[in-house]
C-alpha cells in the first residue's frame, strides 16, 4: 500500500494516473476532497481509499504495517499568499509529521520541495546539501519550503530512504483548479482561445529582450516518471533538482502554444507590475547531474513536444467538451 497526499491536484493526480499504469492499485489517497471542482482528477482511477489529511497522522499509527511507502506532495502552493501561518501549518509542520512518522514507522518518503528555495538564483541552481542554509527564498511559499528542507538535513534519525524534490516550473494535464497559479501554457491557451493574441511581460532587465525570460520548464509525465524512478530504485537519499536542465523562453513557450493549436502567433508585450519587478526571476535553469548520476537516464519530453501533447490531447478536448 502506498500513501499519496495532494492526490488530488495537479502533480499528484498525475502521479495517481501513473502509478495506476505502472500496476499500482492499492492507493490510499489523502488531501482536502470537499472541491467538487477537483473530483475529476481522481474519481475513475484504481485506489483503495480516500482520507482527509486531518486524519492522516491517525490512521497511519493504526495502520503502518500496511505501508509501503509515503509520497507526500500534498501542500499550499499560493506565491501570492503572505500569511506565513498558512504555510506553517500545511507546508511546515504537517510535512514535519509525516517525517517523523515515517522514521517511526520505517517508511521510505518522497516529498515535494520546490525551485522557489533558489529565490534570484544568487547561489545557483545546484541541489546542494551546503547550499540550503544559504537560500534566500522570494516568498513564504518558498520560504516554507526550503525551511523543511533545512529541517531534514538537520535531522539525525531519518528515514532509511528519502528523497526532496525541488519541482521548476511543471506545467500539463490537471491544473485548471490552480487559477493564477496555473502554467503559463495553460493561460495562453485559454487567452489565445479568448483573443486569438498572448500578452508577455516586457523585460525590464538589460540582459534580456521582451519575451526572452527563461525557465526551466518541465512537463508534468516527466515528473511522474522520475517519482516513479525514485520509487523503485531508491538511490542514495537527499534533495534532488527535478526540472530538465535546459532553460527555455516565455516566447518560445507561447509559440509553441500558438503552432499547437494552429493557430498564426500573436504576442504583445505589457509592463511587468512594480510590486513584483525587483523580485522578478528573469533566468532559471535546473542543473540535473545528481539526478543523472543516481542512475535516471531517460530523456526529457522536449518544450514543443509537451506543449503539443498538453494543448491536443487535453486542453483542446476539455474546450471542445
Amino acid at each position: 500500500m502506498i500513501i499519496l497526499t495532494g492526490a488530488a491536484g495537479f502533480i499528484g493526480s498525475n502521479l495517481l494516473t501513473g502509478l495506476n499504469v505502472a500496476g499500482y492499485k492499492d492507493l490510499v489517497l489523502v488531501d482536502d476532497f470537499s472541491r467538487q471542482d477537483r473530483e475529476q482528477n481522481y474519481l475513475g482511477k484504481s485506489f483503495s481509499a480516500l482520507l482527509e489529511r486531518r486524519d492522516l497522522a491517525a490512521w497511519l499509527r493504526e495502520n503502518h504495517r500496511q505501508v509501503e511507502m509515503i509520497l507526500h506532495l500534498g501542500a499550499r502552493t499560493d506565491t501570492t499568499e503572505f500569511d506565513w501561518e498558512v504555510f506553517l501549518e500545511l507546508n511546515l509542520n504537517y510535512s514535519k509529521e509525516l517525517f517523523k512518522l515515517s522514521v517511526e514507522f520505517g517508511l521510505p518518503l518522497i516529498y515535494a520541495s520546490s525551485a522557489a528555495t533558489y529565490g534570484m538564483g544568487e547561489h545557483g541552481y545546484v541541489d546542494s546539501h551546503e547550499v540550503v542554509p544559504e537560500l534566500q527564498p522570494l516568498n513564504p511559499y518558498g520560504r516554507s519550503k526550503n525551511e523543511f528542507d533545512r529541517w531534514v538535513l538537520e535531522q539525525e534519525r531519518t528515514p532509511f530512504f528519502w528523497a526532496g524534490l525541488k519541482f521548476f516550473n511543471v506545467y500539463g494535464p490537471n491544473e485548471y483548479h490552480k487559477g493564477r497559479m496555473a502554467s503559463v501554457v495553460f493561460h495562453a491557451f485559454k487567452q489565445i482561445s479568448e483573443t486569438g493574441a498572448m500578452k508577455l511581460f516586457r523585460s525590464h532587465h538589460p540582459d534580456f529582450g521582451d519575451g526572452e525570460q527563461a525557465r526551466d520548464f518541465i512537463y508534468v509525465k516527466d515528473v511522474v516518471d522520475v517519482i516513479i524512478y525514485l520509487m523503485q530504485n531508491r538511490p542514495e537519499s537527499g534533495l534532488y533538482n527535478l526540472g530538465t536542465g535546459q532553460a527555455r523562453t516565455f516566447a518560445d513557450l507561447v509559440l509553441s502554444t500558438f503552432r499547437a493549436m494552429g493557430r498564426e502567433s500573436s504576442i504583445s508585450f505589457v509592463d511587468t507590475p512594480k510590486d513584483i519587478r525587483d523580485k522578478y526571476q528573469y533566468f532559471t535553469q535546473a542543473d540535473m547531474d545528481k539526478l543523472r548520476n543516481a542512475g535516471y537516464e531517460k530523456a526529457f519530453t522536449s518544450l514543443e513536444e509537451g506543449v503539443s501533447d498538453y494543448v491536443s490531447n487535453y486542453l483542446s478536448r476539455q474546450l471542445v467538451n
